[in-house]
C-alpha cells in the first residue's frame, strides 16, 4: 500500500504549544528537504502512545526504544534516526538520561532518601519515566528498598512535575532531554523543582516510519534527518531544540533496555 501522506508527530516531546511549534518548524523542513509531503499531527495525550506506534502511516514519528526493544523484530517499525542532544549527558551521541527530581522544599535531600521516597512514575513501557527510575533504584539499594508507595500512572514529564509540585510524591523519573526542552522553553514549568541526580545514558529515543511505507520514502526522510545539521536552516532548527544532529542507530543498540529492566527486576524485589 502506498501512502500518499506519512504523518509525522514529536508527541512525546509535545511539552507545550511553544515546543510543539518548533518541532512542526523543524519537520516541516525535513519535508521540504526530502520531498516528501509530511502531514504533522499532535496526537495529543492522553491518546495512548500504542495507538500512534500501531499505525500504518508513520513517517517520522518519535517512539521510546523500550517498546522498540520489546517488539519482534519483524514486526518492528523502520528506524530513521536518533537525536543527539548538545548537553553532556548525551556524551554528543544518540544517547538520553532521567533526571531524578525532586521539589526543593520537599522532604527528599539526599540520594539516601529515596529508598523511602513515595515515587511517582509515568507508565510501565516508558524507559525514560518508569525503568530508569527501578534500574536506578536497583543499583543504589538493591534488596535494601522497603516497599513504597508508588502514584501512577503520571503518563508524561507533564504528570511528574504536576504531582511533586503539589506533593501527591516525594520524587520521580523525566527524560533529561524533555527537561532541557522545559528549561530551555518553559522554565516556569519546572521552577520549584531540582535535579538530584541523573541516570546513566542510554539510547535515546529515535525517530520510526511504518514498514508499509516504500523504502524510497523512509531512505529520502532518513537522509533528510542525518544531513539536516549541514545547512544553515536545518543547524538553526535544530539548536532551537536543543540538538546538535540526527543520527542513524542500528536495531541492536535498544538490547541493553530490556537487558536492563529485567535486571532491576530481580534486583529490585519490591513491586511497583
Amino acid at each position: 500500500m502506498v501512502i500518499s501522506k506519512p504523518i509525522a508527530c514529536s508527541r512525546m516531546y509535545n511539552l507545550s504549544p511553544r515546543i510543539r511549534g518548533l518541532w512542526d518548524a523543524l519537520f516541516a523542513l525535513v519535508s521540504s528537504q526530502s520531498s516528501i509531503e509530511l502531514e504533522i499531527i499532535a496526537h495529543a495525550a492522553p491518546a495512548p502512545l500504542s495507538e500512534l506506534w500501531a499505525r500504518p502511516d508513520m513517517g517520522a514519528v518519535f517512539m521510546c526504544g523500550y517498546p522498540f526493544s520489546r517488539m519482534l523484530e519483524v514486526a518492528r517499525p523502520t528506524m530513521l534516526a536518533a537525536p543527539v542532544s548538545s548537553e553532556a549527558w548525551s556524551l554528543d551521541q544518540p544517547l538520553y538520561a532521567s533526571h531524578i527530581l525532586i521539589a526543593s522544599s520537599g522532604p527528599i535531600n539526599a540520594v539516601a532518601d529515596l529508598a523511602e521516597a513515595r515515587w511517582g512514575w509515568t507508565v510501565r513501557d516508558s524507559q525514560s519515566g518508569y525503568h530508569a527510575a527501578r534500574s536506578f533504584l536497583a543499583g543504589q539499594f538493591a534488596g535494601k528498598m522497603k516497599q513504597s508507595m508508588t502514584v501512577g500512572p503520571l503518563l508524561n514529564p507533564s504528570g511528574i512535575v504536576a504531582a511533586l509540585k503539589d506533593g501527591r510524591i516525594d520524587a520521580g523519573a523525566i527524560d533529561a532531554y524533555a527537561f532541557q526542552l522545559l528549561s530551555m522553553h518553559e522554565p516556569d514549568a519546572i521552577d520549584g523543582l531540582r535535579i538530584l541526580a541523573t541516570t546513566d545514558p542510554l539510547p535515546a529515543p529515535l525517530l520510526v516510519a511504518a514498514q508499509t511505507l516504500p523504502a524510497g520514502i523512509t531512505t529520502a526522510l532518513q537522509q533528510s534527518l542525518v544531513t539536516l545539521h549541514e545547512t544553515s536552516e536545518g543547524a538553526a532548527a535544530l539548536e532551537r531544540l536543543g540538538l546538535r544532529r540526527f543520527s542513524a542507530v542500528a536495531p541492536s543498540a535498544y538490547d541493553i533496555l530490556p537487558q536492563r529492566a529485567d535486571d532491576a527486576d530481580r534486583r529490585l524485589g519490591i513491586p511497583w
